[in-house]
């Protein structure tokens, strides 16, 4: 048999390997894809169950009769809207102040040498590291002494301290791969630094402050401890909060509405990430660079 009759067998079997390799994967990225969709598909499933059907020895995959009951119970419960009003809130304050702020410092960081910056990055990544929950009493202790306990405000400034580091760490990098010669280039042209920071670095940003602001916004919407431990009154918590008293004993717990009302509690981060998830794209800087 002569090279010419080999080589086209030698293509065959690194093509068939190649498509086995690439099925496994397939079916690998499938399983891990079920795990991670199977709690949100059986919260959303049980939501529209009836009692009987929830509690029956025999779980069903699919509600038989669907029904509203559920969702109208969890809205009709106290505080509900008071949670969600007190949510948005707070997470509209955090996200606006924490990008700001951290698009400002992470300019500073990635654009201009000052004294103690490479101090102030290890700084900030070892804040990262700190576990949230060692700083419970300490950050209570802090806020009570300047009377911002139960209060939305003391909830903002205790979300700024760990959203805030993780934002100027990401902001910092999407930065870093901005070319200069794009903002200088548009200052030989004429402009201003201020209007090469809004025509060039701030668009090219864009992708960077849309991830980062999806990041901060469903980490404060979903945060529960730091919620529960500063705001006392009812009508001052958060919708995290008011979840948690659905939960009774075993036997006592709504579980209809509980899943009713956690599906009705994700469905803002769902809009909020639909809705911004066309401007979370990369590449851009390569693209202005090529053009």
């Amino acid at each position: 048999m002569s090279d010419r009759d080999v080589t086209p067998i030698r293509s065959r079997g690194r093509g068939r390997w190649r498509l086995v390799r690439r099925t496994g994967w397939d079916v690998v990225g499938l399983l891990v894809f079920a795990v991670l969709v199977f709690p949100v598909f059986w919260m959303v499933s049980t939501a529209f169950k009836e009692d009987g059907e929830i509690n029956a020895a025999t779980p069903t995959w699919i509600p038989w009769r669907p029904t509203l009951d559920h969702f109208r119970d969890a809205i009709d419960r106290p505080y509900f809207w008071d949670g969600v009003v007190n949510s948005l809130v707070i997470v509209s304050v955090t996200v606006v102040l924490s990008i700001v702020l951290a698009f400002v410092a992470a300019i500073a960081l990635a654009k201009f040498g000052f004294a103690g910056r490479k101090a102030f990055i290890v700084l900030m990544i070892g804040i990262l590291m700190l576990p949230q929950a060692g700083l419970v009493i300490p950050l209570y202790v802090v806020l009570a002494k300047y009377h911002l306990t139960n209060a939305l405000t003391g909830v903002i400034v205790t979300y700024m301290t760990f959203v805030l580091p993780f934002a100027v760490w990401t902001l910092r990098g999407f930065i870093l791969g901005i070319p200069k010669d794009l903002e200088e280039a548009a200052m030989v042209d004429g402009s201003s630094r201020v209007g090469a920071f809004l025509r060039i670095l701030l668009p090219l940003a864009a992708p960077g402050l849309v991830a980062t602001s999806v990041f901060v916004f469903i980490t404060t919407w979903n945060e529960y401890i730091f919620a529960n431990v500063l705001l006392s009154d009812q009508s001052n918590q958060t919708v995290t909060v008011w979840l948690s008293y659905f939960y009774g004993t075993s036997r006592n717990t709504d579980w209809g509405g509980l899943m009713a009302a956690s599906t009705l509690t994700a469905i803002p981060v769902v809009v909020f990430f639909l809705a911004l998830q066309r401007r979370i794209a990369f590449g851009l800087t390569a693209g202005a660079v090529r053009g």
